[in-house]
């Protein structure tokens, strides 16, 4: 899965699993915020779907 990852005007930065509805989150750090998308996907994705190795950035 594709994570997009911008940084905000105040600082933070926003990172976006395109793929999935919802999936966006924020983190104080470019390596933050992508940890913090890859966790949530793995919460709402079947567990056949939780190998890491699906993921892009």
């Amino acid at each position: 899965m594709k994570i997009e990852i911008e940084r905000e005007e105040d600082g933070r930065w926003i990172a976006e699993v395109t793929d999935l509805a919802g999936v966006m989150v924020y983190g104080a750090t470019r390596d933050e915020a992508v940890a913090r998308a890859r966790a949530l996907t793995l919460r709402a994705m079947p567990t056949d779907w939780c190998t890491g190795s699906a993921f892009q950035s």
